[in-house]
């Protein structure tokens, strides 16, 4: 968010929507609670989905039948991207199938249970067509660099790098 936040503050033009099934607030880890701007029903159409890791993301959300049939109609009109483990619900989703990604290292053996993705290890993100996967968090951020570079310029992500003190190869 921070990344696609400060691109915003720099560039313009870039709105940041959160949201969750219900449109109620989540409560995440380590205290964490975002109180999204919209619900699965009321959101609007997305240039870029990311679908965020972490413990809820492998343990209930890609079960989630609701969250999982989202991902899916989103992800043939916009790019989709995921940080973390939130790969696994882009898997569960049939996302991934024919496809090349990564996801956290402790969550590599549980991607591989998916026959029809090619599971890579030992790189910080994967892009491949509309879909892009990251390893953690940190790699979360390089790859939303990446898709600031991509869609922006050089520049400007390596401007919004700079912002936040973040070294940026």
């Amino acid at each position: 968010m921070e990344v696609f936040g400060v691109a915003s503050r720099l560039k313009g033009g870039i709105d940041i929507v959160t949201l969750s099934k219900d449109g109620k607030q989540i409560h995440g880890r380590y205290g964490l609670k975002v109180q999204p701007d919209c619900s699965f029903a009321n959101s609007p159409d997305f240039d870029l989905l990311i679908v965020p890791g972490g413990k809820g993301a492998r343990e209930q959300v890609r079960y989630d039948k609701e969250s999982i049939a989202f991902a899916k109609a989103h992800a043939t009109r916009a790019r989709i991207a995921s940080v973390c483990t939130g790969a696994l619900v882009l898997a569960e989703a049939g996302i991934l199938d024919g496809k090349t990604a990564t996801t956290h290292w402790s969550a590599l053996a549980i991607l591989r249970q998916y026959p029809k993705v090619h599971v890579v290890e030992g790189v910080r993100f994967v892009r491949d067509g509309n879909v892009a996967t990251s390893a953690g968090i940190s790699a979360g951020i390089d790859l939303a660099l990446e898709i600031v570079r991509e869609l922006h310029g050089e520049q400007v992500a390596s401007d919004v790098a700079r912002d936040m003190e973040y070294r940026y190869d």
